[in-house]
């Protein structure tokens, strides 16, 4: 089977399948694991690099109302490429090449492929995607073992954090503008003995005004900026510590404001969805919760003294 993946979520978990050899087109952020960087890239992106936060938001949504899509097919390569399955999704027109615009491509294309459409809104939902991916490619057995082991670490994460205080917790999936979390991460923050009162549960994200952080005063803030790595996210750290009175919160008090890679974990459906959890866990409650073995998924957000001060 010639298999084209339209999401990096999927891409890996044709890799954790063992099916990664059938790949034979992904997108453009596709980079896990390293062997994906190989496979011919079939999108690109209209958003341009270097822009800021704030730029960004501006232009996903002037971009999406004169064009429709944030992202570009290469239908030449397809049409070379052949694929007989393509894996893509109806959730988000900001994370990934949107249904209709597959659904047009699809039509063009003399291999005729099927199209699978994951649309995952809660942690249940990403593992039924695994099983579904699972299923189209003959490979139940893989996606069973996969499964459990992936159910059994979310058992550990819940076993640990049982009956513990449950910390006020903001997931913050955009800094400039403030989002919260979407989807499964008011379910994470949950198993990882947090409660996030600003995030709807199995619901997208959306756009939080500043004073319903205030109010809410959390004592944990996790920056899980969708499409950012490691270091993007530390800088929106200091955009955060800008807004007002953000020095008056808890977690900026007790310095447990902390950047992470949204792009690698938080932000993609799959299976390291699970190693999101355990993170969360060990930021909101490490007494209970060690670190789980990733590097560069996280660390705390370092504010410099001309921020903290108002200089």
């Amino acid at each position: 089977m010639r298999i084209c993946s339209l999401l990096p979520s999927a891409t890996e978990i044709l890799f954790a399948l063992g099916m990664g050899g059938s790949l034979v087109g992904v997108t453009h952020e596709c980079d896990f694991p390293s062997e994906a960087a190989a496979i011919p890239k079939v999108t690109r992106s209209h958003i341009p690099q270097g822009a800021t936060s704030g730029e960004i938001d501006s232009l996903v949504r002037s971009t999406l109302e004169s064009q429709g899509s944030l992202y570009e097919l290469d239908l030449s390569l397809l049409e070379l490429l052949k694929p007989d399955l393509i894996l893509t999704q109806r959730l988000c027109d900001v994370c990934a090449v949107s249904y209709d615009q597959v659904q047009e491509a699809v039509k063009r294309l003399p291999s005729r492929p099927r199209v699978l459409n994951l649309e995952p809104h809660s942690l249940n939902d990403i593992f039924d995607n695994i099983s579904a991916v699972a299923e189209a490619i003959s490979s139940e057995p893989a996606a069973e073992t996969l499964l459990r082991g992936l159910r059994e670490r979310v058992r550990g994460v819940r076993d640990k954090t049982r009956g513990a205080p449950l910390k006020r917790v903001f997931c913050m999936e955009w800094v400039d503008p403030p989002y919260c979390g979407g989807h499964w991460m008011k379910e994470l923050v949950e198993i990882a003995g947090g409660k996030d009162d600003l995030a709807v549960l199995h619901r997208p994200s959306y756009r939080i005004e500043w004073d319903r952080v205030l109010q809410f005063a959390p004592e944990v803030i996790v920056l899980t900026c969708c499409g950012f790595d490691l270091a993007r996210c530390e800088r929106e750290g200091e955009i955060l510590a800008e807004k007002e009175r953000a020095f008056e919160l808890p977690a900026f008090r007790s310095g447990l404001v902390f950047a992470t890679d949204g792009s690698q974990f938080f932000s993609r459906p799959g299976p390291r969805i699970v190693e999101s959890l355990e993170i969360l866990a060990h930021l909101i409650h490490p007494e209970l919760c060690p670190p789980p073995p990733v590097e560069k998924a996280f660390r705390a957000v370092h504010i410099p003294d001309r921020v903290a001060h108002g200089v």
